[in-house]
């Protein structure tokens, strides 16, 4: 990504990393999909359950461009943010468009999430959300290091 366009085109913000937000985030990502995978499954929960752990995935997503610097303006750069990080199930990468096209429909148009892309995107926090939260931790853990050694 050339981030001097996308800061231009104000695509992306640049911020500095703030140490404090990208852990809350982080935590409040956790918490949240997790709080949301309790609530049984049926059809009248469905879409609630889907946006909740969306937006889960979304602030992952937050956590991971403000650790470079950047706040990112819109969804979409905030999902490409996590294209990049290396996950044993890097394909399934692949699905957060989609996520975000269910989850459009269903704030913007009013579809209702079926019980079956709730299960995907369930299926994806436990094998890909979880992952990428100790992906960024450790990124986060090595730039408080470097901070430590400057001090």
């Amino acid at each position: 990504m050339d981030f001097d366009i996308l800061v231009r085109a104000k695509i992306l913000r640049k911020k500095e990393v703030d140490i404090y937000k990208i852990r809350s985030l982080l935590s409040s990502a956790e918490k949240n999909a997790k709080a949301a995978i309790a609530i049984p499954l049926n059809e009248n929960t469905a879409t609630i359950i889907f946006r909740e752990v969306y937006e889960s995935i979304r602030q992952l997503g937050d956590a991971n461009w403000r650790l470079r610097g950047y706040e990112p303006s819109n969804h979409e750069i905030s999902l490409d943010g996590l294209k990049e990080i290396d996950v044993k199930d890097k394909f399934k990468l692949n699905y957060l468009s989609r996520f975000k096209k269910v989850r459009h429909d269903a704030n913007y148009e009013g579809f209702i999430v079926t019980i079956n892309q709730t299960r995907e995107i369930i299926d994806f926090w436990r094998s890909c959300g979880e992952e990428i939260i100790k992906v960024v931790n450790n990124k986060l853990y090595k730039v408080l290091n470097k901070i430590k050694e400057l001090e």
